[in-house]
């Protein structure tokens, strides 16, 4: 269950993120479009999961790891951005969301 709090700071964290890979971090998104689809935030607010959607998935295991190998970087731009309105800047840790390939999936079956 998650509290009204972790909720607030999720979606905070949601937004910003993807403010940051929008404008900041084009280059490191290897010419596509990393989105932001959810934030899940430990209890501490300690640790952030971040589920990125990426389009389009030929390449998604490279852009993967230069988000992560540029996690420091991204968490650097979120703590300037969100430093007023949180003590603790979270960990992140980067994660594919593949739920959009699962309905394509899902569909593809379906009319089959």
């Amino acid at each position: 269950m998650d509290s009204t709090r972790q909720k607030k700071i999720s979606r905070l964290l949601q937004r910003e993120i993807s403010e940051i890979f929008q404008r900041e971090m084009r280059q490191l998104c290897l010419g596509t479009m990393v989105s932001v689809t959810a934030v899940r935030i430990s209890p501490d607010l300690g640790q952030a999961k971040a589920y990125l959607s990426i389009f389009p998935t030929g390449n998604i295991k490279e852009v993967m790891k230069e988000i992560n190998d540029q996690t420091s970087q991204v968490r650097f731009a979120l703590g300037k951005r969100v430093g007023k309105q949180m003590r603790i800047i979270p960990d992140l840790r980067f994660f594919v969301d593949d739920s959009l390939d699962y309905l394509d999936n899902i569909d593809r079956l379906l009319k089959e």
